[in-house]
C-alpha cells in the first residue's frame, strides 16, 4: 500500500477505530484527510461524513473511509452525496468485492461490529483491489445515472 490521498471521519462511538486506521495509513505512505470528528464527545455523524464524502466526489481525494458504530449511518450519509459509491464492510472479502465489482470510493465500517485488526485489514484489501472494468463499468455508469 501507499501513495493514496484518503478522506477519514468518524461519530464519537468509532472515534478510536478511526486514530488507529489514519495512524496505519499514514504509517503505509498515505495522505489522511481526517474530517474529524475530533473527540469522544457526542456528536452528529453527518457532519463529519459528508466533507469526507464530498472531498472523494470533488476528486480532491482518491478514497475515503468513514466508521460509526455500526457503519449505517455512514454509509447512507455518504451515499447521499452525488459521485459516491460507499459499501458497508465487515469483511474482506465484502470490501474485495466492492473494489472489483461496483469501483467503490469509499468504505464504511462499524467499531462496535467488528474489532481493529479486522477492519485494518479490511482497509488494506480495499485499497490494493482494482475495478475489474468490462461488464462492471456498464453496471457501474447505469448506478451513476440514477445520482
Amino acid at each position: 500500500m501507499g501513495g493514496m490521498k484518503i478522506s477519514i471521519a468518524c461519530d464519537h462511538g468509532a472515534y478510536d477505530l478511526k486514530e488507529r486506521l489514519k495512524s496505519c495509513l499514514t504509517q503505509g505512505g498515505h495522505e489522511v484527510v481526517d474530517c474529524g470528528t475530533h473527540s469522544l464527545d457526542s456528536c452528529d455523524y453527518p457532519d463529519f461524513c459528508r466533507p469526507a464524502a464530498q472531498m472523494v466526489a470533488s476528486g480532491a481525494c482518491e478514497r475515503g473511509i468513514v466508521v460509526c458504530t455500526t457503519g449505517i449511518g455512514m454509509s447512507i450519509t455518504a451515499n447521499k452525496v452525488k459521485g459516491v459509491r460507499c459499501a458497508l464492510c465487515h469483511d474482506t472479502l465484502s470490501a474485495e468485492m466492492t473494489r472489483r465489482h461496483n469501483d467503490a470510493n469509499m468504505l464504511a465500517m462499524g467499531a462496535g461490529i467488528i474489532g481493529a485488526n479486522l477492519a485494518q485489514r479490511i482497509v488494506e484489501v480495499f485499497l490494493v483491489t482494482p475495478f475489474e472494468g468490462g461488464r462492471h463499468q456498464r453496471r457501474v455508469d447505469k448506478l451513476m445515472q440514477l445520482d
